[in-house]
């Protein structure tokens, strides 16, 4: 069943495109949603053991990389899928690009759970590409007046960071024979190879994902990627995409491949690195932005460097925060651009400066963008406090005191950039050009209520979120 979650969306998009035009579009978004559903379904009912069972296992030499993490990533695409799907039949006014989006929700998802599936450096490459090569084609597909640098950069840096990759798998290739995640770990263990070629393709390969990060100071693609693309794509890229292309696969190759000590020191040192510098960077960025999809984006910059931290941590609370980070920041960042999307959708602005008091005139959207942007600022009982209390506690316990007060700076300066955010947009006085402004699309509500219910119930219910997903860390990885 697990090979579907690859396999249908392909067969899918060749299906949805034999009917008339005039039937493709309902029928591509129909197939998508009953696609990005039966996927939440089946993140959620499955155990751990039917995916590491037989043949399963054999038809994708996994050796474990089913896994709870996997599982995780499987989720977040289903949830991150099924809303900007929502956005986009909200917002999207021509049924020919409708189609269009829907067509390419589905090879997105497609990459990304291949990703989340691969148990080699090799695979994890080709369905990251292809995934990429979805994102540039999503970035431009309306063709407004400035996707074309956000397209460009997005084509450009991220393909550098290809190249990279690519060098730094070639070395491993040359040095070991393989690729497998963990037979290339238990390798890199035995110390038999020359340790500069080693260290040098571990830099190499973590230069490359956290690139594909986005993370300081290889972020600058992500900030036009992100504010120049489509709204529905917006949410798709924020919300999951770069989560998938980068942090995940960070996540699973520092894990299993860099687990070695003498490896993993030096994998430390650099997620450490990046991850203060976006934390804090990116975070005094934002409180200078007046654009809030831009402001938004510094803002996905940061809490990806709380989850690089976590990993650099290196134990298991800190890992599990980073996971459950990764899919809280998820939720909530696409719930934050779903209703960034709103806003410029009834009132044609993105500068804070031009707005005002939207609360009285947009109450759900209000509403929603308070509760995402109190979860990110880690603020209880909502699902972003448990996550960063996790990371500021593995890396505490990980001997890195400074960087576990700089996560807690950081996050006094997360909820003053977010207080200006809502103060600016949605309270105070409504000015006069916007004062006819009405709530947004009921499909761009519902993505809103539907993210806003996760984030809510993640706080509530984190306890059964560590105990199904988390918890031992042994059913991780």
């Amino acid at each position: 069943m697990v090979v579907l979650l690859v396999a249908f969306p392909l067969f899918a998009v060749a299906i949805v495109n034999l009917p008339p035009l005039a039937r493709r579009a309902r029928l591509a978004s129909s197939v998508s949603a009953t696609f990005a559903l039966w996927q939440i379904c089946l993140a959620l009912a499955i155990s751990p053991s039917f995916w590491r069972s037989g043949w399963l296992s054999a038809f994708w030499h996994a050796h474990g990389g089913i896994d709870n993490l996997a599982r995780v990533m499987f989720l977040a695409v289903g949830i991150v899928g099924l809303a900007s799907l929502l956005v986009a039949a909200g917002t999207i006014t021509d049924v020919r690009q409708r189609f269009h989006f829907a067509n390419l929700l589905l090879l997105a998802m497609a990459g990304m759970n291949g990703m989340s599936m691969a148990s080699d450096l090799f695979s994890l490459y080709l369905f990251l590409e292809a995934t990429g090569a979805v994102a540039f084609v999503l970035i431009v597909l309306h063709r407004q007046r400035d996707t074309p640098a956000g397209g460009f950069k997005y084509m450009v840096l991220p393909t550098v960071a290809s190249v990279i990759l690519l060098a730094a798998i070639a070395i491993f290739l040359m040095l070991f024979g393989t690729l497998d995640f963990l037979v290339l770990g238990r390798a890199l263990a035995a110390r038999t190879a020359p340790r500069f070629l080693v260290l040098l393709a571990t830099g190499l390969l973590c230069a490359g994902l956290c690139l594909k990060s986005g993370l300081a100071p290889f972020h600058g693609w992500l900030l036009d990627a992100y504010s120049s693309a489509p709204s529905a794509a917006s949410v798709l890229l924020a919300g999951i995409v770069t989560k998938a292309a980068g942090v995940y696969a960070l996540i699973r190759v520092a894990t299993t491949v860099f687990a070695a000590p003498i490896l993993f020191d030096a994998t430390r040192d650099i997620l450490l690195a990046v991850g203060a510098l976006s934390m804090a960077g990116a975070a005094l960025a934002a409180l200078g932005e007046n654009d809030f999809k831009r402001m938004l984006a510094y803002s996905s910059i940061s809490q990806v460097g709380y989850i690089a931290i976590g990993v650099a941590a290196g134990n298991a609370v800190g890992l599990a925060g980073a996971i459950f980070h990764l899919f809280n920041h998820a939720v909530f960042n696409s719930l934050l651009f779903v209703n960034a999307a709103a806003v410029e959708a009834q009132t044609g602005k993105r500068d804070m400066r031009e707005l005002g008091g939207l609360a009285e005139r947009m109450p759900w959207t209000g509403a929603t963008s308070a509760i995402a942007s109190l979860s990110t600022a880690g603020i209880p009982p909502f699902a972003g406090f448990w996550s960063k209390l996790l990371i500021i506690i593995g890396v505490w316990q990980a001997g890195h005191a400074w960087h576990a007060l700089l996560a807690i700076i950081v996050n006094v300066i997360t909820i003053a950039y977010f207080v200006y955010w809502q103060r600016r947009v949605f309270f105070g006085k409504i000015l006069h050009d916007i004062e006819n402004v009405r709530e947004a699309d009921d499909r761009l509500v519902a993505a809103s209520c539907l993210l806003t219910a996760i984030t809510v119930a993640n706080g509530i219910l984190a306890p059964w979120c560590f105990g199904t997903f988390l918890v031992p860390i042994e059913g991780i990885l």
